[in-house]
């Protein structure tokens, strides 16, 4: 189980907003994170069932590697105990991932994501989910409907434990066997492309005070708008679902404790 000390739990008042409010709340929020980070380091040496590509990508989703960091082939080489060859096939990959950006003669550093950028793929995601969740409700089979409700069963475990790692693999999961029942290749291919640049925020999001119950919540309700075998109503439901998260990305950019989710400058 993996379940973050009672004593660095984020408190936040639920008086009105405010900067010195988002201030205490952003500390609070990065002493959480970095207790969880500390006790989930990636393995400087990789098991041979891990690829370094899965390494690299595992670790700039969890924050060990920062948004901007340089990638100097040479230092990932030594610290996972590979080749600069692989290293740079790896970076590639991830560069077409758009989660490394690449330049001739400067070289390649972690692609940060703007608060406006998180907000177009989330809102690209609610529609694309909503027509897997309708295609899902009408395709569904009794295996799928017991299958969704086993896995909201494990959700619900993991938030009563405050499992942030198990919350955040079945929440993936529902999402997942959505696509794969609805059977919507091309959309399914879509979706694949944003995973990439949406899991980095989504685990943040997940961190937030009260989200882990919220989202228990929502994704119940998806499951049972998808077994219930209403398209509408289960189109409805994703696209609320993945929407709300855009008022969480907002309250992660106003307490500044992801910097690649900072607010977009604003325009002239």
């Amino acid at each position: 189980m993996t379940q973050l000390p009672d004593v660095l739990l984020p408190v936040v008042s639920t008086a009105a907003r405010g900067p010195a409010r988002d201030v205490v709340a952003g500390r609070q929020f990065f002493l959480w994170r970095e207790a969880w980070l500390e006790t989930h380091q990636i393995p400087r040496h990789l098991p041979e069932t891990v690829s370094l590509l899965d390494t690299l990508r595992m670790a700039i989703f969890r924050g060990e590697l920062t948004p901007g960091q340089r990638l100097v082939e040479t230092e990932l080489a030594s610290r996972y105990a590979t080749s600069r060859g692989a290293v740079r096939e790896a970076l590639v990959l991830l560069s077409n991932e758009g989660l490394v950006s690449r330049e001739r003669n400067r070289g390649a550093w972690v692609r940060p994501v703007t608060l406006e950028e998180a907000i177009e793929i989330t809102e690209a995601r609610a529609v694309l989910e909503g027509l897997c969740a309708a295609k899902a409700a009408a395709a569904a089979t009794r295996a799928d409907h017991r299958e969704l409700r086993a896995t909201g069963k494990k959700m619900t475990e993991a938030v009563r434990k405050g499992d942030v790692v198990t919350y955040n693999a079945t929440s993936q999961h529902v999402h997942m066997r959505v696509r794969e029942i609805a059977q919507q290749q091309t959309v399914a291919g879509m979706l694949e492309r944003l995973r990439y640049k949406s899991v980095r925020y989504q685990f943040h999001v997940a961190l937030l005070p009260g989200r882990m119950g919220q989202g228990l919540k929502e994704h119940m309700t998806i499951i049972e708008a998808v077994t219930s075998g209403d398209p509408e109503i289960a189109e409805r439901t994703m696209r609320e679902h993945l929407l709300s998260v855009i008022g969480a990305l907002h309250q992660l950019a106003e307490m500044g404790v992801v910097p690649y989710l900072a607010p977009v400058a604003a325009r002239s």
